[in-house]
C-alpha cells in the first residue's frame, strides 16, 4: 500500500477529505519522526511502540566481493515492536474493520 492509498483509506474510514487525511497522516508521521530524533518513544497501547535502537560499530562482507571485509559503523536506528492486539488481528486475518484496537478509525 501507497502513502497515497493509505491517505484515501483513512479519508473513508474518517469521513474526512482527502486533504484533511493527508495532513492528519503527515502530522501523525513527522510527530512520530520528532520523539525518535529526540530520543523518545511513541507507545500505542495493543497497536505497538516506536522506539530507537542503538547498534555497535560491526564487521560486514562487501557483497560484491565477499572476501573483502567492511566496518559498519555505529547508528541510531528506528525500531517498532508490534503491540498484542496488532499481533492477534494479523494472525487471524482479522479484518473486521476495528481489530480490537479502538475501533474509531484512527490510532
Amino acid at each position: 500500500m501507497t502513502k497515497q492509498e493509505f491517505v484515501d483509506k483513512v479519508a473513508q474510514k474518517g469521513n474526512l477529505s482527502r486533504r484533511d487525511a493527508g495532513d492528519a497522516v503527515d502530522a501523525v508521521l513527522e510527530s512520530i519522526t520528532e520523539v525518535l530524533r529526540g530520543g523518545g518513544e511513541v507507545n500505542f497501547t495493543g497497536f505497538g511502540k516506536f522506539s530507537t535502537q542503538h547498534r555497535k560499530e560491526r564487521q560486514g562482507v562487501n557483497p560484491r566481493n565477499p572476501s573483502e571485509k567492511v566496518t559498519i559503523p555505529a547508528a541510531t536506528v528506528p525500531k517498532f515492536s508490534a503491540g498484542s492486539s496488532l499481533k492477534t488481528a494479523v494472525k487471524t486475518g482479522g479484518s473486521s474493520g476495528n481489530s480490537g484496537m479502538g475501533g474509531g478509525g484512527g490510532f
